[in-house]
């Protein structure tokens, strides 16, 4: 039986009179987009038509999930707002801090050592609160969740920007920050501007060598990675319905990486068999007898340019694998263009590592259909010539393709089983000789590619696709070779094929797990002690953030002035820095360190006015700080693209920046800075970007009348006494300035706890 049933059915319930009223009120046929949304509405029943792109809404999410690098301080201010308990059911997975080096069972093992103290008080703090623990080793959060909690019609957040992973059973899964997560486990509304909505309509059927992924791989290609930006994806059509449920949960879980709210897809027989073979037939059972509140109405389907914002069409039949990349993971590229483009750009063609699974590409169909080109280097006597890794994505996985014999044809191709975490996808990767920082390519089948992700060498150029393409390249060790077209040489000399993927959809033999790896909260939570050591180096208990004055921002000192691509991997790193994020004290010594310098391009080296001396960004900001200087961040377009970390808010905001002023900025880090009282705010003139010089002082002329509409007037005083006043605009509404004005969202929520 399904996890949370009763609630499930409590949706179902609702969704009927709800959705009904809100095509009442809307006045035309419904997406599923717009089912899903105004059943969730905080105030229950619908009562009028919101506008897209505009009205913020109330929401009331039916759960929340957090992985345990950002569940740490999402807890830690969770611990803040004076609740006994979750309000509505939440889930921590343990999967970021296990590095990927050895072997599972060595790199598992290492892990609970290393993170042991972490561990200990995310177990501790869900026992308290009524929240679900998953384990280290259990599996990667949006994989687990998608095997566990998600269902059709339903809303979630999470504390990761793939928890859109979610989408492939018919959810509207959103990835926040910590602090969007404690709005909700306290028991408040989650606000959210109404999305806009991008139909893609896919015709014909996937076959041969092309998988999801590619679908993915192609709308990046078309709306780049701010091209969704403010707007839920919904696919339909033929080719969406043939698609199996987890190719589906690839699709959406990509869509991060087009800057989307979330993407999703209406309930069909494909989600019936997963959820019946993941021990869920109750929730298949109950979505069966509203299925069609679970996909949107047939008139938006057969005439979707009526109904949706942006309509994209693909034909499946016509579609070729792709592989995105170097560096940005919209730089979309078919295989039979790949040598082309490769010998062009100077791309190293000898591949050195090919890595499958993660929490985009880690489900069984997946693995069967890697395990078919695998299987080829035995039986067509090949021999690999990269090297190459599996991560599952699941416990429930990884103990079915061992049962099922997949496991054991990698060994015999050479391969490394690492745990089932994140791994090298968000750089938990100790990759031997990365340190030396060579020039040299990979390719994997994960979702983001931005410089230094994977093994924090700035020259490796990762390259993504799907886990059968993936394990083909490796086997050839050639970034040009095109296995639809191309052939390579066995052992004996002899020219050989290799044959298209094939595998089944889901397990013949059902799932299996020893253990799942989960663990129940307490019954009664109010007698359990959460401590946390003063001397630990990986853990501090949070202080509020001060209130606004009341006054100007003045003599502020520019900190940075952000080159470029500036994502939050650039604002607050992973990797080794995982081991700090439940330490802000700590953790904000990466603040800002992957950041080019507009003025020297150079990372982490930037002036301190008080000095004239270059230092690291941290250390300068410290110095402000230290002095009672206010400091202002100044970026570029689709800053904070990536990560739902809000580390990369909070960071700023405990080293003393009070505004960040960008020409454009990602929805999750946007909405991360507003929470913690940072001013996030957009240049009115893309072009004053160029008036701003290295040895500025910024002074606010406006403040104190900030309101909602209303732009703010920035004094930039230069070196030479000279001069520029620039306008900037903000998205702040009442709620939102009143977080500014309170010094943070969490300040609020804690203060009506007291209450």
């Amino acid at each position: 039986m399904a996890f949370d049933i009763e609630m499930i059915k409590k949706v179902y319930d609702n969704m009927a009179t709800r959705v009904d009223k809100a095509r009442e009120i809307v006045g035309h046929p419904l997406t599923l987009t717009e089912k899903i949304l105004y059943n969730h509405l905080w105030d229950g029943m619908p009562s009028k038509a919101f506008i897209r792109g505009a009205d913020y809404v109330d929401f009331a999410p039916d759960r929340v999930a957090c992985q345990d690098a950002t569940a740490q301080m999402a807890l830690l201010q969770f611990m803040h707002a004076g609740k006994s308990k979750v309000a509505v059911p939440t889930t921590v997975h343990c999967d970021h801090l296990i590095q990927a080096k050895v072997n599972a069972v060595t790199d598992l093992a290492r892990a609970k050592t290393q993170s042991n103290e972490v561990f200990e008080f995310l177990s501790s703090v869900s026992d308290k609160y009524g929240i679900g623990f998953w384990k280290p080793g259990a599996g990667i959060i949006h994989q687990v969740v998608l095997e566990n909690y998600a269902f059709p019609g339903g809303m979630m957040i999470g504390t990761d920007s793939h928890t859109v992973n979610a989408g492939g059973l018919g959810m509207v899964a959103i990835g926040v920050g910590g602090a969007d997560a404690v709005d909700v486990m306290s028991g408040m509304a989650w606000e959210l501007k109404f999305p806009k909505l991008i139909g893609v309509k896919l015709t014909g059927k996937l076959s041969g060598w092309t998988a999801p992924k590619d679908v993915i791989l192609k709308v990046a290609g078309i709306l780049t990675v701010k091209g969704g930006t403010g707007a839920i994806v919904e696919y339909f059509g033929e080719g969406a319905t043939a698609m199996s449920c987890t190719g589906k949960g690839t699709i959406c879980n990509m869509g991060a990486e087009i800057g989307a709210t979330t993407s999703t897809f209406g309930y069909d027989a494909s989600m019936s068999r997963y959820l019946r073979s993941t021990d869920r037939a109750d929730v298949a059972d109950a979505a069966d007898k509203i299925a069609p509140y679970l996909t949107g109405d047939a008139a938006v389907y057969a005439n979707p340019e009526l109904y949706f914002d942006q309509v994209i069409e693909i034909n499946l039949d016509e579609l070729e694998p792709h592989l995105n990349g170097p560096f940005t993971p919209d730089l979309a590229t078919p295989i039979s263009k790949m040598k082309e483009e490769a010998i062009k750009n100077n791309w190293p063609l000898k591949i050195e590592v090919g890595l499958i699974g993660s929490c985009t590409n880690s489900s069984y169909e997946d693995i069967a259909r890697a395990a078919s080109i695998a299987k080829q280097v035995t039986d067509k006597n090949l021999k690999i010539k990269s090297e190459f890794t599996i991560t599952p994505g699941s416990e429930l996985v990884r103990y079915t393709i061992e049962r099922d014999g997949f496991i054991d044809i990698f060994d015999k191709m050479g391969a490394t089983v690492f745990a089932n975490a994140c791994g090298p996808c968000i750089g938990m990767w100790d990759r031997e000789g990365a340190e030396k920082e060579e020039r040299n390519t990979i390719v994997h089948s994960f979702n983001r590619n931005f410089s230094k992700r994977a093994d924090g060498n700035p020259n490796t150029l990762a390259f993504v696709g799907s886990p059968e393409l993936v394990t083909a390249l490796a086997i050839a060790g050639d970034l040009s070779f095109n296995p639809l077209t191309d052939t390579l040489i066995n052992e004996n000399g002899e020219e050989v094929k290799l044959e298209a993927p094939t595998g089944d959809e889901l397990p013949p033999k059902g799932f299996a797990a020893e253990d799942s790896g989960f663990q129940a909260p307490a019954e009664d939570g109010s007698g359990i002690v959460v401590s946390v050591s003063e001397t630990s180096e990986r853990l501090q208990l949070l202080a509020p953030f001060s209130p606004w004055d009341g006054k100007n921002i003045t003599g502020a000192k520019l900190l940075i002035k952000a080159f470029g691509k500036c994502t939050t991997d650039h604002i607050s790193m992973a990797g080794p820095w995982l081991r700090f994020r439940g330490h802000l004290d700590n953790i904000s010594n990466n603040m800002l360190i992957g950041a080019i310098n507009a003025f020297n391009q150079k990372p982490n080296k930037v002036k301190n006015q008080l000095t004239g001396i270059y230092d690291a960004v941290p250390a300068v900001a410290r110095a402000y700080k230290a002095a009672g200087v206010p400091s202002i961040v100044v970026g570029d377009h689709n800053y904070g693209e990536g990560s739902s970390r809000e580390h990369a808010a909070m960071e700023p905001r405990f080293l003393g920046v009070k505004a960040v002023l960008v020409k454009s900025f990602a929805r999750i880090h946007e909405t991360n800075l507003k929470k913690q009282g940072l001013l996030g705010l957009t240049f009115a003139t893309e072009a004053d970007y160029d008036k701003i010089q290295e040895d500025d002082t910024i002074n606010f002329t406006d403040l104190v009348d900030f309101a909602v509409g209303k732009p703010l007037t920035l004094e930039f005083v230069h070196a030479d006494g000279t001069k520029d006043i620039i306008l900037a605009n903000h998205t702040y509404n009442e709620g939102q300035i009143g977080w500014f004005v309170a010094g943070s969202a969490l300040n609020l929520i804690a203060a009506a706890g007291k209450i």
